[in-house]
């Protein structure tokens, strides 16, 4: 269960289902099952100030359990969002339905020449056992690799470690009567200008946490564990909103300036599980999958200068929402159901035909949807002055063929907001289930 007193999230769901139902006191994905490393700090520590800390978690990530039990000064609780932790083991994957950390990396891996099934198992046993112990807010030294101690003096802070396979890697490990159809390349929209180098890739990480050094330390850690095994293919570096920084539980900001998430599919939802996870009971070669997603991963730069350059009033238009508050332009709250027949007293919609919140609605895409959850990324100034900076966008389904891409086609159709923004990379993975405890992520897998 969460060890954080009270944070709720944005979207107004406790800190306590930080990931899953939350049902019946469980863990954050819901599993039940416990992080290792929370006992450990605690015998660790001994129990100093536990009264006083109210059932935060002690001690600190990336090497400082030891420190802590050297110094001479009796060790102090952590503030909430370094006490914040979530699970490793479970039914899904930690870093799906968390909320949005306020640092994220997104790197991909692709295997070295002569690396295949065998040397994928072992890096991924490799990098379950990590991103345990770093979850869990432990160092990650494991006695082969030495911890760097970046995160030296931190908690867990939401760090969350997520795997994923792409199409690549099942041909590269002998497994192609393994790999689902689901898969299958993404089309061509014609708002691609993907750049290669920064897309697709044999293996995918995706890494989250509510501090930026707790984050980098994980980057670091499974880079150096990937060893002669895997080299990095591409990677990029991300951020949200920190936990903490509104006045009340809010919806969070694109760079755009927009509320962006308000028409996620939540998990009380009761669709929610078979829209966004794979179902378990298939006795078929893609079983392995049970209890995963499939994420798609889009660098959507975001042309900020354009963008800017149009009123409050025509930004709304485009979007389909108020931008001051989130509400649909056809009124009420950010939380009220969009009126999409709704007209002004001209004639015309109030919520325009090209809106993108029209084109992209599950009403208009045949129920489809998918659990959007992405990170802000800003690059630097590009040459010709303008800023190289929007989305890194990751969003999860059951299957991309009835999430994604039936709503990117119809964006690409007529959606208002596509002059104002550049898809340049991308990339799908099978993402499968949740590690058992015992288990390391992908084992059902390359073991079966």
């Amino acid at each position: 269960m969460s060890k954080k007193k009270d944070n709720p999230t944005e979207n107004g769901t406790p800190a306590a289902r930080r990931d899953g139902s939350g049902s019946g006191g469980t863990g954050r994905d819901g599993s039940g099952s416990g992080g290792t490393g929370v006992v450990s700090r605690r015998r660790l520590i001994g129990g100093a100030g536990a009264a006083g800390a109210a059932g935060l978690v002690l001690g600190a990530a990336g090497g400082a359990g030891g420190y802590a039990a050297t110094r001479g000064d009796a060790p102090t609780p952590l503030t909430t969002v370094g006490s914040t932790q979530a699970m490793f083991h479970g039914k899904h994957q930690a870093g799906i339905t968390t909320p949005l950390q306020a640092r994220g990396h997104l790197v991909a891996f692709d295997l070295t020449p002569g690396a295949g099934r065998k040397e994928a198992a072992a890096l991924m046993r490799r990098w379950s056992a990590v991103a345990q112990r770093l979850m869990a807010g432990e160092p990650a030294d494991n006695g082969r690799v030495h911890d760097t101690g970046v995160s030296l003096d931190a908690g867990p802070s939401s760090l969350t470690v997520t795997f994923g396979f792409g199409r690549t890697f099942f041909t590269r490990t002998g497994l192609t009567d393994r790999r689902p159809a689901a898969l299958d390349p993404l089309p061509a929209f014609s708002s691609d200008h993907l750049d290669a180098k920064r897309s697709e890739g044999d293996l995918w990480v995706q890494i989250g946490a509510d501090d930026g050094l707790v984050a980098f330390h994980a980057l670091r850690a499974l880079q150096k564990e990937a060893g002669p095994t895997a080299r990095v293919r591409w990677q990029m570096n991300g951020f949200n909103r920190t936990p903490g920084a509104t006045d009340r539980p809010m919806t969070t900001r694109n760079l755009m300036g927009q509320v962006d998430g308000t028409n996620n599919p939540k998990p009380a939802e009761s669709d929610f599980e078979k829209r966004i996870f794979v179902p378990s009971g298939d006795s078929s070669a893609y079983a392995w999958m049970a209890g995963g997603s499939y994420a798609v991963v889009r660098r959507i730069r975001m042309l900020l200068d354009d963008w800017e350059e149009l009123t409050v009033k025509r930004q709304e238009q485009v979007i389909g929402r108020r931008k001051a508050d989130g509400a649909p332009l056809s009124g009420g709250s950010e939380e009220t159901e969009m009126d999409l027949d709704k007209a002004g007293p001209d004639g015309k919609l109030l919520i325009p035909d090209n809106a993108h919140a029209r084109i992209s609605s599950p009403e208009k895409n045949g129920g489809a949807a998918m659990l959007r959850r992405p990170f802000s990324y800003h690059d630097g100034i590009s040459d010709d002055g303008t800023p190289d900076a929007g989305l890194l966008f990751v969003c999860w389904q059951a299957d991309p063929f009835k999430g994604f891409i039936p709503v990117q086609r119809k964006l690409d159709r007529g959606d208002a907001l596509s002059p104002f923004i550049r898809h340049e990379a991308s990339g799908l993975f099978a993402v499968p289930g949740g590690a058992a405890s015992g288990e390391y992520v992908g084992q059902r897998l390359l073991e079966a």
